[in-house]
């Protein structure tokens, strides 16, 4: 269960990044289930730029192989506050924000 207050880790990485030889975005993932988050979501940009202002595309003509990507995880402020320090020394460049979110639902279909 989650609460009907809860809120919304997002993080912004790009698709090149690695952590421990593995795709940082994979890693950020196994590292939330190992914490008992309640479940993630990872997005790929099709454009994008960040801190150093470098433009990362999806056009077939300036195919970048470093897109954006975002991992969102909604769960409560605690857990998600003790998640970020697990995974804070493996973003070496990033964004990272919280914020409210209202959960309307939050199951999985079983038999």
């Amino acid at each position: 269960m989650l609460p009907e207050q809860g809120h919304l880790l997002r993080i912004f990485i790009g698709e090149s990044d690695k952590h421990e030889g593995k795709p940082l975005y994979e890693w950020i993932v196994k590292k939330a289930k190992e914490s008992g988050l309640a479940g993630s979501t990872v997005l790929r940009g099709i454009e994008g730029f960040g801190a150093k202002s470098r433009i990362h595309s999806a056009k077939i003509l300036d195919l970048s192989t470093d897109l954006p990507i975002i991992i969102e995880i909604v769960d409560e402020l605690e857990k998600i506050e003790n998640f970020l320090p697990i995974i804070d020394e493996a973003i070496p460049e990033g964004l990272a924000t919280v914020e409210k979110v209202h959960v309307r639902f939050y199951r999985s279909k079983q038999k």
